[in-house]
């Protein structure tokens, strides 16, 4: 902002009287040492002694903007602009100022004119053009990725966009599959489980071969520990979706919980051919081998999973895991160092 300032400054090095001159060193010189009050009195004086001269409101405007007087800035900056549409610098000053107070529409086209992508963005999804923002504020976050009022908005938008989308969807089409299939999501998160489950099954009914259906209505069967009917609806996804990983992926941890241990270990392979190093893959890999006495693949799948994680809870069982197999081993330093490991990630 004040670089700004100070550039429209040398617009007045053009013919004008002394006393012009005097008012907005004056002003400039208060700016610089944050006397705004005084920045404000003196250019003002500015304006009425040089009332067709855009910097002079300009500097003005950006002078209550300082001071975080946007009410105050809006009119100055519209003069500016109604002498000169082209300052850029006025229109993304004023879109700041009209966003500010609220007057988020006419806010828009000034801030499009500037280019202000993070300042567009969030007035878009006030008016709830939720695509738009979420278009712009990607672009401000690519530049300014840490930043948490960028994060909130673009969080609140995609969510409004996906209820909205939704909704639509639940409205026109509500006996479509993909109406019972957002249903039954809805319900899964609120833990609403028979619900979740009917919703599903009407989905399938509706379109037995669509990708997708029986892979959600399995994890709600494997979130309840029912690992046949997971087992089941896993097993229907890999038929319509065999080159999945995490379909794959999913049939082998339900056929590992029930026991069948080298049914999983072949879907696990599976899963891991299709998309090596996922680190739930290798855990559930490591767990099958070391429960079929092949120690030498089940030290290789955990110690592979721990050059993909370090520090999180899949890491903290590979830990448990080599830990109890070097135990096994009688190699009593290594299965320590293991349970260390385990333990540090455990607090």
């Amino acid at each position: 902002m004040r670089a700004l300032v100070l550039y429209l400054g040398l617009a007045w090095q053009q013919s004008v009287s002394p006393d012009v001159v005097q008012h907005v060193q004056a002003g400039l010189q208060a700016q610089k040492q944050g006397r705004l009050s005084d920045a404000i009195r003196e250019f003002k004086a500015v304006t009425v002694l040089m009332p067709n001269l855009p910097a002079a409101f300009v500097n003005l405007g950006a002078a209550y903007m300082q001071d975080k007087n946007y009410g105050a800035a809006i009119a100055p900056l519209k003069r500016s602009l109604e002498l000169n549409p082209e300052l850029i610098g006025a229109h993304q000053m004023l879109g700041y100022a009209l966003l500010e107070q609220g007057y988020v529409a006419e806010a828009i086209p000034h801030l499009k004119k500037a280019g202000v992508v993070d300042a567009l963005g969030i007035a878009e999804f006030r008016q709830g053009h939720y695509l738009d923002a979420i278009t712009d504020l990607e672009t401000a976050l690519a530049k300014n990725p840490n930043d948490p009022d960028l994060l909130y908005y673009l969080s609140r938008a995609s969510g409004l966009l996906s209820k909205e989308a939704a909704d639509t969807l639940e409205s026109r089409y509500p006996n479509s599959a993909r109406a019972h299939q957002s249903l039954g999501e809805n319900y899964a998160v609120l833990r609403r489980i028979p619900e979740a489950v009917r919703e599903y099954q009407a989905a399938i009914k509706l379109r037995p071969d669509a990708p997708g259906l029986h892979l959600a209505l399995g994890q709600i069967y494997a979130g309840e520990k029912d690992w046949p009917k997971a087992e089941e609806a896993f097993h229907a996804e890999t038929k319509i979706q065999p080159g999945d990983a995490e379909s794959a992926y999913r049939l082998g941890n339900a056929l590992l919980q029930q026991g069948k241990v080298q049914e999983a270990r072949t879907e696990l392979l599976r899963a891991d051919k299709l998309q090596p190093n996922m680190p739930e893959t290798l855990y559930a890999l490591g767990k099958a081998d070391s429960l079929t006495g092949n120690t030498a693949d089940a030290e290789k799948a955990w110690r592979q999973l721990l050059t993909v994680e370090k520090d999180t809870s899949l890491a903290a069982q590979a830990h448990f895991g080599l830990a109890t197999l070097y135990r096994k081993q009688g190699k009593t330093a290594e299965a320590a160092h293991q349970m260390e490991q385990f333990e540090r990630l455990q607090k």
